[in-house]
């Protein structure tokens, strides 16, 4: 199968999952393509107001799988910007994940993947397995490998 990644990261750790997915999903033998997001202005914080300076297609893909940092509770506002622009998601199946600082998932992170999976439920996507990395927490390396499992399931 045919699987784009994309991805959103600020400080590298979305990124670093990231890589390490399309690591194990090239290993089963799929063919993975890591895609970054970027904002023009990395400061701007008003999602109607974000120009990207990256915005991967998806028309190639059979799955999508989308990643993004936790900020103030939410999904970033650059990967509510990208899904809020794009409109080839209508029947994809999509799969998220997002990383965040605090250690338990209900301190953001399960918001956030709410956000991102209804966003793209409202474009006619089909959503499917998501995870959470809490960055600060004792278990976060095999919490690593669990989403990478879990994301991998194809």
């Amino acid at each position: 199968m045919k699987i784009g990644i994309v991805i959103y990261s600020k400080s590298g750790n979305t990124l670093l999952v990231a890589e390490a997915l399309a690591k194990n999903l090239i290993s089963l033998g799929h063919l993975a393509s890591l895609e970054k997001l970027t904002a023009v202005d990395k400061k701007q914080i008003d999602v109607k107001k974000i120009v990207l300076e990256s915005a991967p297609k998806l028309d190639g893909y059979d799955v999508v799988i989308l990643g993004s940092p936790v900020h103030g509770f939410s999904l970033s506002p650059v990967m509510q910007a990208y899904l809020l622009q794009t409109s080839e998601l209508a029947g994809k199946r999509v799969k998220g994940f997002v990383t965040q600082h605090f250690p338990y998932p209900w301190m953001g992170g399960s918001r956030a993947l709410g956000q991102m999976m209804t966003a793209c439920k409202a474009k006619g996507a089909h959503g499917e397995n998501t995870g959470i990395v809490n960055w600060s927490s004792k278990h976060r390396d095999q919490r690593i490998q669990e989403v990478i499992e879990k994301l991998s399931a194809i």
